[in-house]
């Protein structure tokens, strides 16, 4: 369910940088968990801002904190509903983590997934801005390619470095095509 990222300070801070054109800082983090603060991307008036948010949001209604939210149903849950609309943004990452029991075992063996070139992986989120308390956010997930779903059943919803603009700055009616995995995104699936 991707409950674990790998935040490394380079090259995500030089990646955003030089290609996005935003300057951007990240500390190294290699086992960032829900509710800790995140680096992420956002958009205002068609310019890219870093902001930090805190990972998971708790509504009245659920017995523990929501990290993460469908991206078949965001657009339509009540809870994720404006978000989605209004709130859309971006969280750099250098991989994330995923358990798997083996058969004939009891222990979970850890695995990290990252981009077979080590370059930044954008997972799509959705924030929630408070005046009287840190921003708040829940990152996507979809379906799983073929290669994730050995691991477990949904995975981070990636959005390309090409459609970063697209996805922060769309209608939310014309945001349809992102809302599954990308399958030309390579990853390598690591032991960790």
């Amino acid at each position: 369910m991707c409950g674990r990222l790998d935040v490394k300070d380079h090259p995500l801070s030089t990646f955003v940088s030089e290609q996005l054109g935003l300057d951007f800082h990240v500390a190294s983090n290699r086992d960032l968990r829900p509710t800790q603060e995140v680096q992420v991307i956002g958009s205002e008036h068609d310019h890219l801002y870093q902001f930090s948010a805190q990972w998971g949001i708790q509504p009245k209604w659920a017995k523990r904190i929501l990290i993460n939210a469908q991206a078949e149903s965001v657009a339509t849950k009540p809870t994720f509903k404006q978000a989605f609309a209004q709130h859309r943004c971006l969280v750099p990452c250098s991989g994330w983590y995923e358990w798997k029991t083996h058969e004939g075992s009891t222990r979970k063996t850890k695995y990290r997934f990252a981009e077979a070139n080590e370059q930044p992986l954008f997972m799509a989120g959705i924030y929630y801005p408070y005046s009287d308390h840190p921003t708040q956010l829940v990152t996507l997930t979809t379906e799983p390619t073929a290669q994730c779903a050995e691991f477990h059943h949904r995975m981070p919803l990636l959005i390309r470095p090409s459609e970063i603009t697209f996805w922060l700055h769309s209608d939310v009616n014309a945001l349809a095509p992102l809302l599954t995995a990308p399958e030309d995104i390579e990853l390598v699936v690591e032991t960790a």
